[in-house]
């Protein structure tokens, strides 16, 4: 479900993955970067929030 959203609102999943500060400083970059670029860049957030995602869930998966 996660991934699912990452798709549409990155720096959402990545507040949900359990990463704030990271989310927060996506979501300052992210805004701009849609608006300039025309969603050029809006794949390399996708890309961001899957890597967060995973590492967020393999690292559960180890404790």
């Amino acid at each position: 479900m996660n991934y699912l959203l990452a798709i549409l609102l990155p720096p959402v999943s990545i507040l949900i993955a359990g990463r704030p500060i990271v989310a927060i400083i996506t979501f300052l970059i992210w805004i701009p970067a849609i608006i300039f670029s025309g969603g050029l860049t809006h794949p390399m957030f996708i890309l961001l929030a899957w890597f967060i995602i995973h590492q967020s869930s393999t690292s559960r998966l180890r404790d």
